[in-house]
């Protein structure tokens, strides 16, 4: 995510946590609610809203890297180390 699209998701996060109903459209149409905000999602692109509570935590996994892209080395990294970017609150 680049610095722009960082700002956007903040700007979209701020503004469910005061506007309830438009957290709802958020969550039922994410698409079209994000155009609404000028975020273009581009074409081909299913996008789902996701709500993290006190007691439910969304653990999102990337896409696989195409065949070839991680070493073994590179996938030990991944595997061994590195820690949980994960919340209690």
């Amino acid at each position: 995510m680049n610095e722009e699209q960082t700002q956007q998701y903040s700007q979209i996060v701020a503004k469910c946590w005061a506007d309830a109903e438009f957290k709802a459209k958020l969550i039922a149409d994410p698409k079209a609610t994000l155009a609404a905000e000028s975020i273009a999602v581009p074409d081909g692109i299913e996008l789902r809203v996701l709500e993290n509570t006190a007691t439910v935590v969304n653990l999102v996994l990337p896409p696989p890297p195409a065949e070839g892209e991680l070493s073994d080395e590179d996938l030990g990294a991944v595997t061994g180390g590195g820690g949980c970017a994960c919340s209690s609150k």
